[in-house]
């Protein structure tokens, strides 16, 4: 999650930055006249750019003087990664929104924000440490929350829904690059890619913005 930009996440390219600049500019009046703070979400399959494009959304927030704030999905799991995959493997229902991911609490989060707090109680998953903390973020001044995340369509009270239409084969290049725990070698995980894929495929007919594998978006309402 951000509250400054954090130095060591990647703030996409050029095309992301184009991408961010273009959805932006179509929220941007709305985001001016909304008293309360503006939820904006951004789904997609693994390795879509979710993280990317949340933060060339809040890049460029900031640089039209609105603070924003970004919260990952990923930081909601029950349980940090290596305890979360052994859970997969020994039950086949662990897995999806309603299982693995507390998103109740991401909801929660998104309801005090709206209902005005001046700060909230975030959990926060190291990775590569396998360790998860609780964190207290300041909203002051915050005016947008971003919401990244495979099942971030799905959360109430969201102002406008992004999704990211790459799906888990598309990715495979860039899941291969970064490599995160040998995934790509890994037939457990595939399988895991293949069942998300099926759970969120629907989700694309939530959104207010489609951005395909080429990064051009297409507004839908």
């Amino acid at each position: 999650m951000l509250n400054k930009m954090d130095n060591n996440l990647s703030i996409g390219n050029k095309s992301h930055q184009t991408v961010a600049a273009e959805i932006i500019s179509h929220l941007l009046q709305q985001i001016r006249q909304k008293e309360t703070v503006y939820i904006l979400s951004v789904a997609g399959e693994s390795g879509s750019g979710k993280t990317e494009t949340g933060a060339a959304l809040y890049q460029k927030l900031e640089q039209t003087g609105i603070k924003a704030l970004v919260l990952n999905q990923d930081n909601y799991f029950h349980y940090p990664p290596a305890q979360n995959d052994a859970h997969r493997k020994s039950d086949q229902h662990w897995l999806g929104p309603h299982a693995e991911v507390n998103m109740d609490l991401l909801q929660q989060n998104i309801n005090n924000a709206l209902a005005g707090a001046q700060e909230i109680e975030v959990p926060s998953i190291d990775y590569h440490a396998n360790t998860k903390i609780s964190l207290r973020l300041s909203l002051t001044g915050i005016r947008v929350l971003i919401l990244e995340g495979t099942y971030v369509s799905l959360l109430k009270n969201i102002d406008a829904r992004i999704f990211i239409t790459s799906t888990y084969i598309d990715t495979l290049p860039y899941r291969r690059k970064r490599n995160r725990g040998n995934e790509v070698n890994d037939p457990f995980v595939e399988n895991i890619l293949a069942t998300e894929h099926k759970i969120i495929a629907g989700h694309r007919y939530l959104a207010d913005y489609l951005i395909s594998p080429k990064l051009e978006v297409t507004k839908t309402q």
